[in-house]
C-alpha cells in the first residue's frame, strides 16, 4: 500500500476516533465523577503509551532528555491531562454535548491571541475576520441553544468550556518547545506526569470506582480520546505528502460527533448548534488558510 493511502486511513481513523469521544464523555459521566473518569483515562493512556513506547524500542530516548526538559514536562502534565481535562470534562458534565464540543474547539483562536500576546506581535488585520466569525459562532451556540430549549443553559459551563479552549491553547504553545522530541515520547512523559499528579490527588479526593462499565467507559476515553488518535495521526502526517489535507481532515469530526451525539444520546441537535459550528470551522480555516501569515499550525 502506498504511504498516501496509509497516511489517508490513519488520518481517517484518527478523526473517527476523535469523532466519538464527546459521546463517550457524556456516558462516562452518568456513571462516574469527572475526577473519576481522568484518573482512569489518564492511567490508560499511559498503559497503552508504554506499550507502543515499547513496541518503537523508544525507551532509551527517555535518558537523552535533559534536565531542563524533564522539569517543563512536570508543568505541561500538570496542564494537560490534569488541569485540562478536569476543567473540560466538568464542562460535560453540565452542558449538552453539542454545547461543549464545539466552544471547546474554538481553541485555534484563542491559540491566535496567546501568541500574539506571548510574542508581543500584533494580530493580522485579515486574522480578525476568521476570529470574528468563529467568536460569532460560540456566542450562537451558547445563546441559541438555551433559547430554543426555553431553560437556561448554566453559565459555569459555558465559562468552563470557553475555559478548556483557553487551556489546550496555552497547551498548545508550551508543548511547542518540544517539538523536536519524538512524539510517542512526548506523549508518554506528559502522561506519566500527569497520572503522577491525578494519583496522589486521589488520596484526598473521594474516589470510586466500582462501576464496571463507568471504568470501561473512561478507559475508552483514554485509549479513543488521549493516546491512540495522536499516534495514528502523527503516524499520517509522516506518511503524506500532503500534511494540508491531513490537517483539513480534522475539520470533519465536530461534525461527525454531532450526528453520534444525536444517534447515541439522542440529543437533538438545534440548528444554532450546526450553524454555530459551521461559523466556528469556517473562521479557523480562513485564518488558517486565507489570513496571511501567523498561522497556528
Amino acid at each position: 500500500m502506498k504511504d498516501s493511502n496509509k497516511s489517508l486511513i490513519y488520518a481517517g481513523l484518527s478523526v473517527l476516533s476523535w469523532s466519538t469521544v464527546a459521546t463517550a464523555f457524556k456516558l462516562a459521566l452518568r456513571l462516574q465523577t469527572h475526577f473519576e473518569m481522568l484518573l482512569i483515562a489518564s492511567c490508560t493512556a499511559l498503559v497503552i503509551l508504554a506499550i507502543v513506547m515499547t513496541f518503537q524500542s523508544k525507551w532509551g530516548s527517555l535518558t537523552l532528555l535533559s534536565a531542563k526538559q524533564w522539569l517543563l514536562y512536570a508543568l505541561i502534565g500538570l496542564l494537560n491531562p490534569a488541569i485540562y481535562y478536569l476543567v473540560l470534562f466538568k464542562a460535560y458534565a453540565l452542558l449538552p454535548a453539542q454545547i461543549a464540543q464545539p466552544i471547546n474547539y474554538s481553541w485555534p483562536i484563542l491559540l491566535l491571541i496567546l501568541i500574539a500576546i506571548v510574542s508581543h506581535q500584533p494580530i493580522p488585520r485579515r486574522k480578525y475576520i476568521g476570529m470574528a466569525l468563529s467568536l460569532g459562532g460560540v456566542i450562537l451556540i451558547s445563546a441559541g441553544s438555551g433559547q430554543i430549549q426555553q431553560s437556561a443553559i448554566p453559565v459555569a459551563g459555558l465559562l468552563l468550556a470557553f475555559l478548556s479552549a483557553l487551556l489546550w491553547a496555552g497547551f498548545w504553545i508550551v508543548n511547542k518547545m518540544n517539538q523536536n522530541i519524538d512524539n510517542t515520547v512526548n506523549l508518554f512523559v506528559i502522561f506519566l506526569f500527569g497520572s503522577v499528579y491525578l494519583l496522589i490527588a486521589s488520596l484526598f479526593v473521594p474516589v470510586n470506582l466500582t462501576s464496571t462499565n463507568g471504568f470501561l467507559a473512561s478507559m475508552y476515553i483514554g485509549a479513543f480520546e488521549m493516546a491512540i488518535p495522536f499516534i495514528f495521526f502523527s503516524l499520517a502526517l509522516k506518511k503524506t505528502n500532503n500534511p494540508v489535507l491531513i490537517n483539513q481532515l480534522c475539520y470533519l469530526a465536530p461534525f461527525t460527533s454531532l450526528f453520534i451525539i444525536h444517534l447515541v444520546l439522542k440529543e437533538h441537535i438545534y440548528t444554532t448548534t450546526f450553524i454555530g459550528l459551521i461559523l466556528i470551522i469556517v473562521g479557523i480555516i480562513f485564518n488558517e488558510y486565507f489570513a496571511g501569515s501567523g498561522r497556528t499550525k
